[in-house]
């Protein structure tokens, strides 16, 4: 066992069930939550768990420890500690992949809408379960899958507010990616020796359709927009996205709203009510 297995078993016996709403009515052989526990609430398999433990898997990704940060309610001093010791390095040179537990907090109250937390390379952080019902599971992409500038550009499979289940004009369509890029390269003059940045950028470069805008001087963040989403059995939702950047953090909290005026607030709800399984 090393160190990340020391330390995630030590959060998980530490933490009662009652803490996480888990009821008992029997005698415990273990401390704390099980692991199967802990998985459930992280969203993972409970092997994975075990093989992050027994020291078998040392390099969780951002997303991963996310999740079990949040599900084993760790402070961020904890969680900043996660981070470091499944190999994401913190500071300044390196993009903050860490959500303090202030915003998730703030997302608590904006659950009734689908949301999503980013990086400042556009890594998806986090989402709700609404998000997901929405535009589909973000769990069974890879990191590159949850890259929104790859998702936007890339040829392989899209999830999220990506052109695969958006319905937008040309005129929208360009004025999006115009600000995302204008963005990314905001982002990468902030951080010139994060390697996955750079990375990112070289995989994106070989797109002629990146090349096309990121040819072009444009700087500035990302603007909120109108999109309508195409829901295989709910059909169009209008909606329009709020882009928050949370500071010092520098991280990029999305809101879809129902636009007024449209019954896009009961096809949300219809969604949340059908959940994942209209995505399968």
């Amino acid at each position: 066992m090393n160190e990340l297995g020391q330390v995630l078993r030590a959060w998980r016996e530490r933490l009662t069930p009652e803490a996480v709403g888990i009821p008992h009515n029997s005698p415990r052989r273990v401390a704390g939550l099980r692991r199967g526990e802990l998985a459930t609430l992280a969203g993972i398999s409970a092997e994975y768990v075990e093989r992050l433990e027994q020291g078998r898997s040392l390099t969780p990704s951002p997303q991963v420890c996310t999740a079990i940060a949040r599900a084993l309610q760790l402070s961020d001093d904890e969680q900043a500690h996660l981070m470091r010791l499944a190999g994401h390095a913190a500071g300044p040179d390196r993009i903050p992949q860490l959500i303090p537990s202030s915003l998730h907090r703030l997302m608590e109250q904006l659950a009734v809408n689908p949301l999503a937390v980013y990086s400042a390379a556009w890594q998806l952080l986090h989402w709700n379960e609404l998000f997901a019902a929405t535009f589909g599971d973000p769990s069974s992409s890879d990191d590159d899958g949850r890259n929104l500038m790859l998702s936007q550009f890339g040829p392989g499979p899209q999830f999220g507010p990506g052109p695969g289940r958006m319905r937008l004009t040309k005129a929208e369509q360009d004025a999006f990616e115009s600000s995302l890029v204008a963005d990314l390269r905001a982002t990468t003059s902030r951080y010139p020796d994060d390697p996955s940045l750079a990375a990112l950028v070289t995989k994106l470069r070989r797109i002629p359709r990146f090349l096309s805008w990121w040819a072009q001087p444009t700087v500035g963040d990302l603007q909120s927009a109108r999109k309508v989403v195409v829901h295989p059995q709910v059909g169009e939702i209008a909606l329009e996205s709020s882009v928050l950047t949370i500071q010092p953090a520098d991280l990029r909290l999305v809101v879809f709203l129902p636009r007024p005026d449209t019954d896009a607030r009961s096809k949300l709800d219809l969604a949340a009510t059908l959940g994942l399984q209209q995505w399968v």
